[in-house]
């Protein structure tokens, strides 16, 4: 027998890819991604408005079933206006927060694209404050409380934005809020109710009676102020207002009737002074308010001055 014949008819290797009978290669199955369907999301301020909100939203989407430790899970996230999202089929809850305001719905998604507009029913509030007669006030010496304003008057109000800037936009469900503005950190403080309507910047502002005052102790009118004194500052009632230490008193008070101390090595000076809404004042204590003066030769007395 020829030994190249037989060679040629040996069976195949047992790893050897051999084609069907039938001459076509079998079909293997491919990977494929799950399917999942677009949910595109938008909102407007409240029911009639023409647009949509393009910007400031903050959108989160949850399970619909808390995990172990009671919480939803929030499965995506996304900032700016209106904003798509790939989903798995099935249903969720999607929160959307615009500042303060905000709405839930629970959606189902299914293969294919899907639409769903919220409807936040909230508006703007912007915030300042003037002097009697028109004068502007320092941003820095003012700040808004923001309050529920459902709460009995004089009663407990929840709390909804503290230390809110002059002239800056709040996001707010529409309703009325209480609104407490302060100007420094002493008395002047103005209250009020305000409205805020859906899908409009509502604009407020208050009328501060008070005034800054700065206080000195002083040798003769117009010295340089004595440094390391305290100060107190009383009220007609005679209750304690305002204390601090330093060659300068500087506060804002609310209108009204004061006695200011002033304590420099265990002397005391006082002296009374009406606040006039507006109307800043410089206030020197002299050694003519020195309290008990029989008791005190001035000649004496050693004053330290601040450079």
């Amino acid at each position: 027998m020829n030994p190249g014949l037989v060679a040629a008819q040996e069976e195949p290797a047992p790893n050897t890819f051999a084609p069907p009978a039938n001459g076509y290669a079998p079909v293997f199955p491919l990977a494929q991604e799950p399917i999942r369907g677009n949910l595109t999301l938008s909102a407007k301020l409240s029911e009639d408005a023409e647009a949509v909100v393009p910007s400031g939203l903050v959108w989160r989407v949850f399970a619909p079933e808390p995990d172990e430790s009671g919480k939803l899970p929030l499965l995506a996230s996304a900032e700016g206006g209106t904003s798509t999202f790939d989903l798995e089929p099935g249903v969720y809850l999607v929160h959307a927060a615009y500042g303060r305001a905000g709405a839930t719905k629970r959606i189902r998604v299914g293969y294919d694209s899907k639409e769903e507009q919220f409807v936040l029913d909230a508006g703007g509030l912007k915030l300042d404050a003037v002097l009697s007669g028109g004068g502007r006030i320092s941003p820095d010496l003012l700040r808004f409380s923001i309050y529920d304003g459902s709460g009995e008057s004089g009663g407990d109000r929840s709390l909804i934005i503290p230390n809110v800037e002059p002239n800056k936009i709040v996001r707010l469900k529409a309703g009325t809020y209480h609104i407490v503005s302060t100007y420094g950190n002493v008395n002047a403080v103005v209250r009020s109710d305000i409205r805020v309507e859906a899908n409009e910047l509502t604009e407020a502002s208050v009328e501060h009676r008070a005034a800054q005052l700065t206080m000195k102790l002083v040798r003769e009118p117009g010295g340089e102020a004595i440094a390391d004194t305290a100060w107190s500052v009383l009220n007609e009632s005679g209750e304690m207002v305002r204390e601090t230490v330093g060659a300068f008193g500087s506060m804002v008070l609310a209108e009204g009737q004061y006695t200011v101390i002033a304590k420099n090595r265990d002397r005391l000076y006082q002296k009374d002074l009406t606040v006039i809404p507006g109307s800043n004042q410089d206030v020197e204590l002299l050694p003519q308010d020195l309290l008990n003066p029989n008791n005190e030769d001035e000649d004496d007395v050693d004053y330290d001055y601040i450079d």
